[in-house]
């Protein structure tokens, strides 16, 4: 016989700022998560796999000036 217990429920990813973004006009990322406009519209219709590939993608990008 095999364990068929379910998975525990994974934890979405979440953005550190949501709904408080503020666009730097000189690098067009956000001031405070370093995502672009488009990420942040699209956050809420990507899946976990999409939103695990910006926040990885946010550490070599340039710091907002």
């Amino acid at each position: 016989m095999t364990d068929q217990t379910p998975a525990p429920p994974r934890r979405p990813i979440v953005s550190p700022c949501v709904a408080i973004c503020v666009i730097d006009p000189a690098s067009g990322y956000c001031r405070g998560c370093k995502r672009t406009l488009e990420e942040i519209s699209r956050w809420v219709t990507m899946n976990e796999a999409q939103r695990l590939a910006v926040l990885e993608a946010l550490p070599s990008r340039p710091a907002p000036q």
